[in-house]
């Protein structure tokens, strides 16, 4: 039986992607690092502006705060229910052309995002940029892991760690600067000449799939309970502390993760093709990276929460000033990612981690103590910390967590991976907001009433609670079996 002409043009098609120019270079994995690394930057770029640009959203449509809130929410929800089953759907199709696909569909919903004549439209808009980014971040790290060779794995994860400090660092700057010479479109235009840059790199320079000897099956009763446990888990850590913790939508989405995932579970451990392989979490580097991982973006998050009240509410700092201040983390974060990923390489990962989250921790105890002439010394230095030792964590725990699962499980372990780090940063959010409330209740003050020095005593507690935070994941990440694991693949993807 003759082939089906489909079939033929993408196997003539396949034949000549990568450029094979590019393919034959030794250092060929360097160009596929830099290809994830645009994606990597656009996401974060496009996190970081939107936030700048809800204020102006707020006055454009003309709704209070509780509602604008949900043009981030809902991208948020969208992306963490979807990026598992995605990842799961690029172990079985092909991670390259799912990747290229993920960003035409980001770029389009930004552009519909640009144009939206109302509200309705920009959320439904936001969900679509979201299932964009979904494609691409269950991908980014399975791709780097594949064709990277294990020596270079956390160097290249480093470098695309790096790409998203940088977006976040620059995002405040870009949208701020657009807002004041352009209309608020533009922090969403802005994503398509970068979109149509990595779509086209994507189809030019990632690496063939590698061709399976059989066709698994999609877990769809899996999604079917996954994502709404996961949709429900990240509304209850982001709402529960403005909606109140007793009420009626958050008390519904804790009862819907509970029913969700306990079904979830069930089904994994019957399928015969599950969505997510639960053996995967047998594995003492899988199972404390990725926990690790959530409470190490807990951390920082929590910072990035309780920072900005601290400079408005006790210092009466502009929002401008605040916002050049907090970019400090992600600059931390840039400078030591690349560092921490090459010295992992050479000395394993066990040593950066740690030494990550005891700078993490550190940086939090120096922000407690804020206050009087040295205020802002103890700011600079406890914020850059606390980014750095994000920095230096990241890279060999996600390399580590990547090289300790099957080939064929790599999208799904890169979904599951970004999966944490979306509950790291509703976990510290609602960590944050939540110690401080508490002791200022304890002192018998509430969030409108409270005196300075209440306040102030409340800020200390609170970031001494996120340093317990770090310091318990530098005890995990120092009990972590040192990561021996090396995929086959890793040492001859350059050879496709």
């Amino acid at each position: 039986m003759s082939e089906k002409p489909e079939a033929s043009k993408l196997r003539r098609l396949s034949s000549v992607l990568p450029l094979p120019a590019v393919r034959k270079r030794p250092g060929y994995h360097w160009y596929v690092v830099s290809t994830v690394c645009v994606g990597a930057f656009m996401a974060a770029l496009d996190a970081s502006i939107i936030n700048i640009a809800l204020p102006v959203l707020k006055r454009q449509f003309d709704v209070p705060m509780n509602i604008i809130e949900w043009i981030s929410l809902v991208y948020l929800l969208t992306l963490a229910g979807l990026i598992v089953p995605f990842g799961r759907l690029a172990d079985m199709f092909g991670r390259r052309w799912m990747y290229a696909f993920g960003f035409t569909v980001f770029i389009i919903g930004s552009v519909l995002c640009g144009i939206s004549p109302n509200l309705d439209v920009m959320l439904g808009s936001r969900i679509l940029q979201a299932i964009g980014a979904a494609m691409l971040q269950a991908n980014s790290v399975s791709i780097i892991t594949a064709a990277t060779p294990a020596s270079a794995r956390g160097k290249a994860i480093g470098i695309q760690a790096s790409a998203q400090g940088i977006g976040l660092s620059l995002g405040p700057a870009i949208g701020g600067t657009l807002l004041s010479f352009f209309t608020w479109r533009w922090i969403f235009l802005i994503n398509l000449p970068v979109g149509i840059i990595g779509t086209t790199l994507g189809i030019l320079m990632l690496p063939p799939d590698a061709e399976q000897k059989r066709r698994e099956r999609f877990d769809y009763l899996g999604a079917v309970f996954l994502t709404p446990a996961l949709v429900a888990l990240i509304y209850f850590l982001n709402m529960g502390l403005s909606q109140g913790w007793l009420s009626p939508t958050v008390l519904a989405s804790y009862a819907v993760f509970i029913v969700c995932f306990g079904l979830f579970l069930w089904v994994e451990r019957r399928a015969k093709m599950p969505m997510v392989d639960l053996s995967m979490f047998k594995s003492p580097v899988f199972s404390l990276g990725n926990f690790t991982g959530v409470l190490s973006f807990a951390v920082m998050y929590a910072v990035l929460l309780l920072a900005p009240f601290y400079l408005d509410n006790v210092q009466k700092m502009s929002s401008f000033t605040s916002g050049l201040y907090l970019t400090i983390i992600p600059i931390g974060m840039t400078l030591f990612t690349p560092l921490s990923g090459a010295i992992a390489d050479r000395f394993g990962s066990r040593l950066p981690t740690m030494s990550g989250m005891v700078a993490g921790a550190v940086g939090c105890v120096i922000l407690a103590f804020m206050g009087g002439s040295a205020t802002f010394v103890f700011l600079i230095v406890g914020l850059f910390l606390v980014g750095a030792g994000t920095g230096i964590f990241t890279p060999p725990n996600n390399s580590s967590v990547m090289g300790s699962v099957s080939q064929n499980r790599l999208g799904v372990a890169g979904g599951i991976l970004n999966m944490s780090r979306t509950l790291g940063m509703g976990l510290g959010i609602t960590l944050g907001g939540m110690t401080y409330q508490l002791f200022l209740s304890a002192q018998g003050a509430s969030e409108h009433a409270a005196k300075s020095h209440q306040m102030i005593a409340a800020f200390h507690w609170s970031f001494i609670v996120v340093a317990v935070i770090a310091a318990i994941a530098f005890l995990l990440s120092a009990i972590k079996q040192a990561n021996t694991s090396r995929l086959p693949s890793t040492q001859t993807s350059q050879s496709h």
